[in-house]
């Protein structure tokens, strides 16, 4: 099952979950309104009268569910993940910490994100928590939140932090975390019934309110009967989730021992995955392990031994005691397993030479589709070296509120005198002279940096950059806008970065796309995938001919039967703008085949440049689509391990 195949099946599941949600909805609304024909004497009163009072009965439950289900589901999403985290008690971790576990969290956080092609979510540590847990949180990856306890820190090693990681960014990229909210919305806005009916209690105190008793009596059980309910299907879904997690996790980091390694620490410790936290039922089916002890019929996730067992079969569970008995005294130092284990976080390797700007990149136009959403062991092993490679003196500043914005401005400065000067008036303008200062030197330094690992640079500073007030985040997108205007070109670097800035930015703040969310479909759209296509066409290929056979390859596999002519638009890149709102909102199968169609057009020559990369990723991310990063440089793809047990970067 691929990505699009996963995202289709969140779609289904969230589907049964909103006619399971009419179907209690509807239950308990008969259930109140059969008690009150019988209790308030509506069978010896007039029709009329009679369906008047079940109609505002059940419009005022219709108002109290549906309602504070909307409510809930609308708060959560507007607070993103890191409301979530933080009504648990999360502290947030600066991007520039010096704190060796939190730096560590951070360096493989960081990893996998330009691993996986998504943003660096926030990330919290809940420092009250010994249990080993975790959790991701938000309503879509540029607003997401991971969460680790103080437990996860403590007492797991590098690979096993790495693992319980991954298994959260499967969550972050197959949309579980979205579906994860909606079971939210709908268990509180059942629960809320439930204290509606308490309140009809004391409001039917005294003389002649037996019958307003009665009734809250029955709003309290159909409420709980209904989160009884609601809290199965809960269960039910999350331990399905749970399972793709932790196999898609294997699949990331190509070894098992760093997830099962977790799962054992789990079973073997006192405090186990346990939080303390009174909200922990709230979050129950987001953690990486049980919150809570619950009976099997609403645990959340697998049977623990199960779990691991899937990860090795040769595991026994009775070696959980010999860990508790082992560990009992002595907990595991996950710190000291790391120096022991050589696993300790290291200096940065040495610089590899880097990648000219039309160097040809070997592709395979399968590899590339099959990839998108599905990061493997060479997708981690290319993002750490990516992020290897990156000069300290640049990953510290893009860590630091302080100094991001002028890194990313440098990122964009020109290299010809005269737009230079333009672009340095223009900061002076809009931030003063000490930036547009700062900013001149910082591009100096830039041009050593290898152009492939600009894009990385500016995803890393993401993290920093979103924590900015709204107004200021504002001005910096009015700037970047004027900055790659400077000398009348837009390049694809230069796109890239902006829009990707933009949309990931407009993400975080609003929680929604720049655009409006509207179901699409191939047929009636065609000019926006000729457009797409004409464009890459274009960039690829400086001799016509070969532009357009590589156009009208990628339209004849996205759409075989229409007809329509090679015309690269006038304004080249910008005219991609108008293209996102219709791509975006197509099916998961369509999105398929339309990546499909863009790869054949830039894989028309066997080979892609560096510039192609680039606007594939972004266009793969603007498709809520992420595509892990490929190989730069013929050197950079590593061989594939022959044993699952394969050792990882450090």
């Amino acid at each position: 099952m691929n990505f699009f195949e996963r995202q289709t099946q969140v779609r289904k599941v969230s589907a049964r979950l909103v006619f399971l949600f009419v179907v209690a909805v509807v239950g308990i609304i008969v259930v109140v309104d059969a008690a009150a024909f019988l209790l308030l004497g509506l069978y010896e009163q007039g029709a009329g009268n009679a369906i008047n009072v079940l109609i505002w009965i059940t419009l005022l439950m219709l108002l109290v569910i549906v309602g504070t289900s909307f409510f809930r589901m609308l708060s959560l999403r507007k607070g993103g993940g890191g409301k979530v985290a933080r009504s648990l008690g999360g502290v947030y971790v600066p991007e520039d910490t010096t704190d060796p576990q939190l730096r560590r969290l951070r360096n493989v956080v960081e990893e996998i994100a330009i691993a996986s092609g998504t943003p660096v979510p926030e990330l919290y540590l809940l420092p009250n928590e010994q249990g080993i847990n975790a959790f991701a949180a938000g309503w879509s990856p540029a607003d997401a939140a991971v969460a680790v306890t103080r437990g996860t820190l403590e007492r797991l090693n590098r690979d096993e932090l790495q693992g319980v990681i991954a298994h959260e960014f499967s969550h972050v990229v197959n949309g579980d975390m979205r579906l994860n909210i909606r079971l939210m919305g709908v268990l509180f806005g059942i629960l809320a019934l439930a204290v509606v009916g308490r309140i009809a209690l004391h409001a039917g105190r005294g003389r002649n309110g037996m019958p307003i008793v009665v009734i809250g009596l029955f709003a309290i059980i159909a409420g709980y009967i209904g989160l009884f309910c609601g809290r199965l299907i809960k269960a039910a879904v999350s331990r399905q989730r749970e399972y793709l997690a932790d196999a898609s996790a294997v699949q990331f980091t190509r070894q098992t021992e760093g997830i099962a390694g977790a799962l054992k620490k789990i079973g073997g410790l006192d405090t186990g995955s346990r939080l303390r936290s009174g909200k922990a039922d709230d979050v129950s089916h987001m953690l990486f392990g049980e919150g809570r002890r619950f009976s099997s019929m609403f645990a959340t996730h697998p049977p623990l031994p199960k779990r691991i067992q899937q990860l090795d079969p040769s595991f026994d569970p009775d070696e959980l005691q010999a860990l508790q008995q082992r560990w009992s005294s002595r907990p595991p130092n996950g710190l000291a397993e790391d120096a022991s284990l050589g696993l300790a976080e290291g200096a940065r390797g040495p610089a590899a030479a880097p990648a000219r700007e039309q160097e040809r990149i070997p592709v395979s136009p399968a590899g590339v589709v099959a990839g998108i959403g599905d990061p493997s062991a060479s997708s981690y092993e290319q993002g750490y070296h990516l992020l290897r490679r990156i000069p300290a003196e640049f990953t510290d500043k893009a860590r630091r509120a302080e100094t991001v914005v002028p890194l990313i401005f440098g990122l964009l400065m020109a290299t010809a005198d005269a737009p230079r000067r333009h672009q340095h008036a223009t900061l002076t303008a809009r931030h003063g002279q000490d930036v547009a200062d700062t900013v001149w030197r910082e591009s100096d330094a830039l041009r050593a940096l290898a152009p492939e690992l600009r894009l990385p640079l500016a995803e890393l500073a993401f993290s920093a950059l979103r924590r900015r007030e709204q107004n200021e985040l504002e001005r910096i997108m009015a700037t970047i806008g004027e900055l790659i205007r400077a000398d009348g070109m837009v390049d694809v670097f230069e796109y890239c970065l902006s829009t990707l800035l933009h949309t990931e930015l407009h993400e975080a703040l609003y929680h929604r796309p720049p655009w409006r969310e509207r179901r699409q479909r191939l047929a009636g759209n065609e000019h926006a995938v000729a457009t797409l296509l004409a464009v890459f066409a274009r960039i690829g290929n400086d001799d016509p001919r070969a532009g357009q056979a590589a156009y009208e390859t990628g339209l004849s596999r996205v759409l075989p039967s229409a007809s329509l002519p090679f015309a690269p638009p006038d304004e080249g890149l910008i005219a991609l703008d108008a293209v996102w709102p219709v791509l975006d909102g197509l099916h998961g199968a369509e999105k398929a085949l339309l990546v499909e169609g863009v790869v054949l057009v830039i894989s028309h020559d066997g080979v892609m440049t560096l510039a192609e990369v680039e606007l594939l990723r972004t266009v793969c991310a603007l498709l809520h689509a992420p595509m892990p990063p490929m190989a730069t440089r013929p050197g950079d793809v590593a061989p594939e391990p022959d044993s699952g047990t394969a050792s990882q970067p450090r």
